[in-house]
């Protein structure tokens, strides 16, 4: 496709890793999220701009190629997948059903500094939008800092998104030291096809579950689902779980991001630095204290992230709180910088995993759009129009 616009010519078309690969990763290089002069967060794709998207069923990226006196210049690129997810429930003989629909996830909407404003990042997302179309899509939806203000006034302005949910980004720094779990839970490793039984039966209505979940949880960088019920138990699978289910229990698995991308925080401060440092030569010098250290989060560094959160009963909140000090003592175990979650603002369970303001994100903006009108949701109506549930699914691969 080319784009004339203010005399500028510009082309959007599919990727190509044997020509593309370092453009892109300076596109990259030049967005780094952050108003300069502030601290900003930099992602470094380890050599593979997919990477962010290739485990998904469909996935698709997309470059603008600027052409200048017959030299090409790549100024911009965006990112899409496409999968099935639950959307809402319908009462069923007293049961709650779950209504499905096939949707579709933008990410990584990138347009060089020196080519903003001239239509670029609205060409990008029309043209990935044409793409789901062709394969059925029926609603797209994005992430983005909700005080990110060009990014939204783009998709809410421009694009005809709507805001629709805030759920928040929780992380957590690793520790020079293990956290302490509390001995009066047991925490259990679920096979992969234990886990899928698990979250099926007991997750399959909650808002955008995917219904490949199959195959997240049999991914080499999904680490393995852990359920933590109360000491002494007998349980030692989704079965006997399913089969004698205590009164308070919670599970979550984890995501390898370490293999995917590393981050790396820039623009700090010396003072910043240093006041990280010397928490770190505190702890080592007094480790019997147990003192909160900061990472070395100034240089690149992995991070695991923790999904399919859930649980149930009057000790759940107690429950995921060992879950996440045993998901940060795997953390430590792996050389990761930071463990994060993403969970729902209504979700009770939040208050069970430990994090760091400073680090997190208490509002991270969800805008949603409907793409075509099908049918496959009769019974709940337009989902753009849907109220807030208290959980969300957040898919790890799109982390």
């Amino acid at each position: 496709m080319v784009v004339e616009d203010g005399g500028e010519v510009f082309v959007v078309r599919e990727f190509d890793a044997a020509k593309d690969s370092s453009d892109v990763e300076e596109v990259e290089r030049k967005c780094e999220v952050g108003p300069s002069g502030k601290l900003c967060l930099f992602t470094d794709l380890l050599g593979d701009p997919l990477c962010r998207i290739r485990n998904s069923p469909a996935f698709l990226m997309l470059v603008a190629e600027m052409v200048v006196a017959e030299k090409k210049e790549i100024v911009g690129m965006i990112r899409g997948c496409i999968k099935t997810v639950t959307c809402g429930t319908k009462l069923c003989n007293d049961h709650s059903k779950p209504l499905s629909t096939k949707a579709a996830y933008i990410l990584g909407l990138r347009v060089s500094p020196s080519h903003r404003r001239l239509g670029i990042g609205l060409k990008l997302v029309c043209k990935m939008e044409e793409w789901f179309k062709e394969n059925g899509v029926e609603y797209s939806y994005i992430a983005t800092e909700s005080d990110n203000q060009p990014s939204v006034k783009l998709f809410t302005l421009k694009c005809g998104y709507s805001k629709f949910r805030t759920p928040s980004i929780l992380v957590q720094p690793v520790f020079g030291h293990r956290v302490k779990v509390t001995s009066r839970v047991s925490i259990i490793k679920l096979s992969p096809s234990d886990a899928e039984t698990l979250y099926r039966l007991r997750f399959a209505t909650t808002e955008f579950f995917p219904h490949d979940i199959d195959s997240i949880l049999n991914n080499k960088l999904s680490l393995g689902t852990y359920l933590a019920v109360p000491k002494g138990s007998l349980c030692s699978g989704a079965n006997e779980f399913l089969a004698s289910q205590p009164e308070s229990w919670a599970v979550l698995s984890v995501w390898n991001c370490k293999e995917v991308f590393k981050l790396e925080v820039r623009g700090a401060s010396s003072l910043r630095r240093l006041f990280a440092k010397t928490t770190r030569l505190v702890d080592r010098a007094f480790p019997a204290l147990q003192l909160p250290s900061v990472p070395d989060v100034f240089r690149p560094f992995g991070l695991h992230f923790l999904y399919g959160l859930g649980g149930k009963g009057p000790l759940a909140v107690n429950f995921m709180k060992a879950l996440c000090g045993f998901a940060h003592n795997f953390a430590k175990q792996h050389g990761c910088g930071v463990v994060a979650t993403e969970v729902a603002s209504l979700d009770p369970l939040r208050f069970g995993v430990p994090h760091w303001k400073r680090l997190s994100c208490d509002e991270d903006l969800w805008c949603i759009k409907r793409l075509s009108g099908g049918n496959n949701i009769d019974g709940v109506g337009d989902w753009t129009m849907s109220t807030p549930r208290t959980s969300i699914f957040v898919d790890p691969r799109e982390f």
